[in-house]
């Protein structure tokens, strides 16, 4: 995961910093720093993957540079009826 896929994930789907945080069981202060700039991140394999993980169960899919860019974007998400009657939104491989 790139930096700018991490500050992408975030703002598709509307999440600041401090939901990540809370979602990931990343620290903030390690969200904060790892956002900024392009160069390539350097932190623990566990934490991109504790941030992945996260991201992915949201709904982001991750895509990667493969000659047109890396970048990130929303699962289509299916909704189906739950057994009280609310409506339940599954992306698929979030189960």
């Amino acid at each position: 995961m790139k930096r700018l896929q991490l500050r992408a994930a975030r703002a598709v789907l509307g999440w600041s910093q401090e939901r990540l945080a809370q979602a990931s069981g990343v620290s903030l202060p390690t969200i904060k720093r790892l956002e900024p700039g392009d160069e390539p991140m350097r932190v623990r394999l566990e934490t991109v993957e504790k941030l992945r993980v996260t991201l992915e169960a949201a709904g982001v899919e991750f895509i990667p540079d493969n000659g047109g860019g890396a970048g990130v974007r929303l699962r289509e998400p299916s909704v189906v009826a739950s057994a009280d009657h609310q409506d339940v939104v599954n992306f698929p491989g979030s189960n």
